[in-house]
């Protein structure tokens, strides 16, 4: 997924075949990571502690799982 730090407005959509996803964070500390675990874990209702960050985190580009309930 792509990553958009520091947005106006938080969300989530498909653009060009693709999941972009949209939060107010910065990208510093790591807070604009922890914003796209939590919209994407409230998005797909699950707990936050079963989304994993796979890899990015330090990138616009990131990759998650999240288990099969």
């Amino acid at each position: 997924m792509r990553v958009t730090p520091g947005s106006r407005s938080e969300g989530i959509e498909i653009v060009e075949g693709r999941v972009a996803v949209k939060v107010r964070a910065k990208p510093e500390d790591g807070k604009a990571s922890a914003a796209v675990l939590d919209l994407l874990a409230q998005a797909l209702e699950v707990a936050p502690s079963k989304v994993e960050m796979l890899r990015g985190a330090t990138s616009r580009e990131k990759l998650f799982r999240v288990p099969p309930e």
